[in-house]
């Protein structure tokens, strides 16, 4: 047998809260001496007691813990319910981190307030292009909705013009428009430039996207995660400071898209006209 201190040990909790359990009725100690009062364990209660802090990390108060245990919940029942935490501690954790880097976004963006970009900002005319593409539906035009929608559609896209023995004939190109059923909701289009059509029933669509005659277009290095912000809003600057304004959502054309995302690099072209 163990004393209450050593069971504490080999059990990672403190004293304290064993004597808690014993006093609750949760996991009372298998001898307590008449005279002194000390507690004593055995080894086989450690089970019990790994039960109780899993449980309790699932979010059961200490009642409903001793409840499930008093009906002997069984081990496959148990590991189910640990492996349903973690993955809602995951999600938790993921959703913590994306909200995060776009409080960082946000914030880099108001620090740069008020300067104009050192990047080149170029006004040039966009030709009509021939495009294999894919759609869907994002909740929003905010990165955290875009971007779950935008990455995973490329990755299909690729793949069935690669199955259909299409090779592009340039860079890819995301594009955007308000979607019909309003809203806020955005139509996400995942593109490749093509030659020529490649017939049906290989799961993409052949689209024509007219030219544009006047662009201002920026060229943003980096994660498109959080940091395009950052160059899309100093795009913003410049066409209002410059008399212009723009008529629609910036394209983004996809020139290097390496492993390594802070090595990627993408053009933005925004279509102005003149503010008069």
């Amino acid at each position: 047998m163990f004393t209450i201190g050593e069971f504490a040990k080999h059990g990672r909790v403190s004293v304290r809260m064993l004597r808690h359990y014993d006093a609750i009725g949760l996991l009372r100690p298998v001898h307590t001496d008449p005279t002194s009062g000390y507690r004593f364990y055995e080894a086989g209660q450690l089970a019990r007691l790994n039960r109780v802090i899993a449980l309790k990390d699932l979010g059961f108060s200490l009642q409903q813990v001793k409840a499930l245990l008093d009906d002997h919940i069984g081990t496959e029942e148990l590991r189910g319910m640990l492996r349903l935490r973690r993955a809602e501690l995951e999600s938790a954790v993921a959703e913590a981190a994306a909200r995060l880097a776009q409080v960082e976004a946000r914030l880099r963006t108001i620090e740069n307030e008020g300067r104009m970009p050192t990047e080149d900002i170029v006004i040039k005319s966009l030709p009509p292009l021939r495009l294999a593409e894919l759609t869907a539906t994002a909740a929003s035009f905010e990165p955290q909705d875009i971007g779950p929608v935008i990455g995973p559609l490329f990755g299909q896209l690729c793949g069935l013009v690669d199955a259909a023995g299409v090779t592009p004939t340039g860079p890819g190109l995301a594009y955007y428009e308000d979607a019909p059923e309003g809203g806020g909701a955005i139509t996400v289009h995942a593109a490749l430039p093509v030659a020529a059509d490649v017939g049906a029933d290989h799961g993409f669509q052949i689209v024509h996207l007219p030219g544009v005659e006047r662009a201002a277009t920026i060229v943003h290095r980096g994660p498109m995660e959080g940091e395009i912000l950052a160059t899309s809003q100093a795009l913003a600057r410049w066409i209002d400071t410059n008399g212009y304004r723009s008529t629609g959502y910036p394209r983004e054309i996809s020139l290097d898209c390496p492993e390594d995302r802070t090595k990627w690099v993408t053009e933005l072209q925004d279509p102005i006209v003149d503010a008069r």
